[in-house]
C-alpha cells in the first residue's frame, strides 16, 4: 500500500463514525482556536508598540538624562525643610525623577567614544498661537524638536531643524483659517509666551506642514524645530543673571554602533554621574510582560489540546476494537507491522489536521473581525491600534503543533494494531 493509499483510507476511516470523530475533532478545534487568538493578539499588540517605538525615536539614538540618585538627594527632605537663603542656590530642577542636564554634561557625553552627535533638548513653555488673521488659539504643550522626524505629515513637510520652523496638527487647520491642511503651509505664526522676567515675548516661525496624529502623540501638537525650540527657550530665559547656566531636560545622543558600543557608552554616562536608556530599555520592559501573557494564555490552550489527545486515543482505541477482523485480514494479506501502524497514525494525524485547520481559521477569522470591530469601534480614538495580527509563522508553528500532538497521541492504538496476531484477529467476534 502506498502513501497515498494510505493517506485516502485514513480519511475513508475517520469517516466512518461521523459523530465520534466529529465531538473529537471539536476539542482540538477549541484548543488551536484559543492558541490561533492568544499568538494573534500578541503579535497585534507587540506590533503596536513597535509602532509607537517608531515614534518614539531611531534604534540607534540613545537617551542621557541626569542621574535618579541626584534627582533624590535634591528632593530628600527627611531631616525637614531647609532654611531659605534668598542669596544661595535654590538647587538644580528635577524632570521625570532625573535631575537636568548642563552645558558640562552635554560636553562630556559628546566627548565618549561611539557617539557621533548629541542634541540636547530644552523645555519650552507656550501661551499661545496667533494666526495670519490674528486670532490667538492656546497651546497646551509643544512637541519636541526631535519628534519632528517622527511625524507622519498630511501636507508640507516636517520641521526643518536649522529653520525657524514648525508643524501643525490636522486638527488646527480649520483654526487657523484653512480650508485644506495645504492652505496652511507656509503661513506665518507668532508663539507668545512670558519670560521668567514676566514679560511678554514672541517668536515668529513658518509653518512647515501638517501632521496627522500618530500612536506616540506625536502630531498631536505643534511640533517645532530644534532652531525654533532655541529661540524660544533663550528668550524665555531673559531676565536671568547671565550667569545663568544652560539647562536641559534631557539629550538625544547619535550613536555610531549601537550594538557594540551600547555597553561602554553606558558605562561610561554612569561614571559622568548621566543614564542612558535606548529604545529598547524603555519599551523591553513592556514587550516582554505581553510575551510573558501570551505564553500563559497560550499554555492553558495547551493543555485543553493535551486534554483533546485523550479523546484521539479514546477514539482510535476503539475503532482498533471495532476493526480487529480487519486488521487480521490486512495482515493475513501481507501488510506489515509497520504500514498498520502507519495507517492508524494517519487517521490520528488526519483528525489532527482537521481540527488544526479548522480552529485556525476559525481563531483568524474571529481576530480578524474583532480587530475590525473593535478598533474602529469602542477604540477607535487610540490610533494606530492593533489588537490581532495574523502571523504566518506562527499559524504553520500552530498547525504542526497540532498535528504532533495528535501522532503522538496516536501511536498508541497504531501500535496495539500493529501487535494483533492475524490468526487472532481473524477469530475475533
Amino acid at each position: 500500500m502506498k502513501s497515498f493509499d494510505v493517506a485516502k483510507t485514513a480519511l475513508g476511516n475517520t469517516l466512518r463514525s461521523k459523530l465520534r470523530t466529529f465531538l473529537t475533532v471539536i476539542a482540538i478545534v477549541i484548543g488551536a482556536f484559543a492558541l490561533t487568538l492568544t499568538f494573534g493578539m500578541g503579535a497585534g499588540i507587540n506590533k503596536y508598540v513597535d509602532h509607537v517605538v517608531e515614534g518614539f525615536g531611531q534604534e540607534d539614538e540613545m537617551y542621557v538624562m541626569g542621574s535618579q540618585e541626584a534627582a533624590q538627594e535634591q528632593g530628600a527632605d527627611d531631616e525637614g525643610p531647609s532654611e531659605y537663603d534668598a542669596d544661595g542656590d535654590s538647587g538644580e530642577m528635577t524632570m521625570m525623577g532625573t535631575s537636568t542636564l548642563d552645558d558640562d554634561d552635554i560636553d562630556a557625553v559628546r566627548d565618549i567614544d561611539g557617539v557621533e552627535s548629541v542634541q540636547a533638548i530644552v523645555m519650552i513653555d507656550v501661551d499661545y498661537l496667533e494666526g495670519a488673521d490674528g486670532e490667538q488659539w492656546t497651546v497646551n504643550r509643544m512637541g519636541e524638536s526631535v519628534d519632528a522626524r517622527a511625524l507622519e505629515m498630511v501636507a508640507g513637510d516636517p520641521p526643518a531643524q536649522d529653520a525657524m520652523e514648525l508643524a501643525v496638527p490636522e486638527a488646527w487647520v480649520s483654526a487657523l483659517g484653512g480650508d485644506s491642511p495645504s492652505d496652511v503651509v507656509g503661513d506665518t505664526v507668532q508663539l507668545g509666551f512670558t519670560n521668567l522676567a514676566q514679560e511678554e515675548e514672541t517668536v515668529e516661525a513658518t509653518i512647515s506642514g501638517v501632521s496627522e496624529p500618530s500612536v506616540s502623540q506625536t502630531g498631536q501638537v505643534p511640533t517645532p524645530s530644534r532652531e525654533l525650540s532655541e529661540q524660544i527657550n533663550e528668550a524665555a530665559m531673559s531676565g536671568l543673571p547671565e550667569e545663568q547656566p544652560s539647562t536641559y531636560i534631557y539629550a538625544v545622543a547619535q550613536v555610531d554602533d549601537m550594538e557594540a558600543d551600547e555597553t561602554s557608552i553606558k558605562e561610561q554616562l554612569t561614571d559622568d554621574g548621566l543614564t542612558g536608556m535606548t529604545l529598547e530599555d524603555q519599551l523591553g520592559m513592556i514587550q516582554g510582560i505581553i510575551n510573558t501573557v501570551t505564553w500563559v494564555l497560550g499554555g492553558f490552550a495547551i493543555i485543553a489540546l493535551v486534554a483533546a489527545s485523550f479523546g484521539i486515543v479514546n477514539t482510535l482505541l476503539m475503532s482498533v476494537q471495532e476493526r480487529t477482523r480487519e486488521i487480521g485480514l490486512m495482515k493475513a494479506l501481507g501488510m506489515s507491522r509497520g504500514k498498520v501502524f502507519g495507517l492508524f497514525s494517519m487517521e490520528a494525524i488526519v483528525i489532527g489536521l482537521m481540527g488544526s485547520l479548522i480552529g485556525v481559521g476559525a481563531g483568524v477569522g474571529a481576530g480578524v473581525i474583532g480587530n475590525a470591530l473593535l478598533v474602529n469601534g469602542p477604540l477607535e480614538n487610540v490610533v494606530g491600534l492593533v489588537l490581532f495580527a495574523v502571523d504566518p509563522i506562527s499559524i504553520v508553528l500552530i498547525t504542526v503543533l497540532v498535528v504532533g500532538i495528535a501522532f503522538l497521541a496516536g501511536t498508541l492504538p497504531a501500535a496495539r494494531a500493529a501487535k494483533k496476531d492475524p490468526i487472532d484477529a481473524l477469530r475475533y467476534e
